[in-house]
């Protein structure tokens, strides 16, 4: 997943990076940007969760055991 695209990963990176180190907007923009990844992360781990899980091999019977193949 990329983050980069995301509006408010880009502001918050950009204000980070700009303001000067030990300031209290500095650790406000560092906070922020925290926040924002966190809020990617939870919905990246939503949309694996959501996945539908594979179908298991056949086990017995002679198609299905080696190859699994959709169409």
């Amino acid at each position: 997943m990329n983050i980069t695209n995301s509006p408010s990963v880009a502001a918050a990176v950009s204000s980070a990076s700009g303001s000067t180190p030990g300031t209290v907007g500095n650790a406000a923009s560092l906070l922020v940007l925290r926040k924002a990844m966190d809020v990617q992360e939870s919905g990246a781990a939503a949309l694996l969760a959501a996945l539908p899980q594979p179908t298991a091999l056949a086990t017995e019977g002679t198609l299905g055991r080696n190859l699994d193949t959709y169409a």
